[in-house]
């Protein structure tokens, strides 16, 4: 078990809490799907919150925190040589590739954040019209793809870094290691298909 460092503490923690804003965010998308007019109540409620503008800065400084000891790690890793080929021993192949696909997986993410951000955020959708012109943007096929590949690249880094994270604070033991990796697969699979179900709905109810 590696003793924990500063940078991968940070990462850890950064990354624990930008999977808790996941979790809340998926919770407030999904009356979307079956209660629009709810949805509709409660976007127009959080855009009006004071503390709103606050939260967004805490989540751009999280991002950036997370973002810098996640790439210094990867280069010291590599500055010291470790260079192998990332391969399951556990026959987890899919776990094998979340591993070996983090940087990728993180560069998608960051592409369709910012494509998110560009058409949702900056200008916000008038109040009541939150749901309509999501779904004009996913009725793109362009934006479809993104959103789909990025809720993808979201369920991959979630896959691979719920058990960093516990590596990464020395909290992972071969007694818990498979309850670990049992609930990251459930964590990446909810978060990561809940989004896509949403992209997918919203694209399709759309279209209808």
């Amino acid at each position: 078990m590696q003793v924990p460092t500063v940078m991968r503490i940070g990462s850890a923690l950064s990354g624990l809490l930008l999977v808790l804003f996941l979790v809340v965010h998926l919770a407030g998308l999904l009356p979307a799907l079956i209660a629009p007019v709810q949805f509709e109540h409660y976007a127009t409620a959080l855009h009006h919150q004071p503390w709103l503008p606050g939260l967004e800065v805490s989540l751009a400084a999280t991002t950036a925190v997370h973002l810098s000891f996640t790439v210094a790690k990867t280069l010291r890793n590599r500055g010291a040589g470790n260079t192998a080929a990332l391969n399951s021993r556990r026959g987890q192949p899919l776990q094998a590739l979340a591993s070996r696909s983090k940087v990728a997986a993180g560069v998608v993410t960051l592409g369709f954040l910012a494509l998110h951000l560009q058409q949702l955020r900056w200008s916000r959708p008038a109040d009541g019209l939150e749901r309509e012109v999501l779904q004009q943007v996913l009725q793109h096929p362009i934006s479809l793809v993104i959103y789909a590949a990025g809720s993808l690249a979201i369920g991959l880094h979630l896959l691979h870094g719920t058990e960093a994270a516990h590596r990464n604070l020395g909290l992972l033991t071969p007694a818990n290691g498979s309850s670990i990796r049992s609930g990251g697969r459930l964590l990446a699979s909810g978060i990561g298909g809940g989004f896509l179900l949403i992209s997918l709905g919203l694209a399709l109810g759309g279209l209808a």
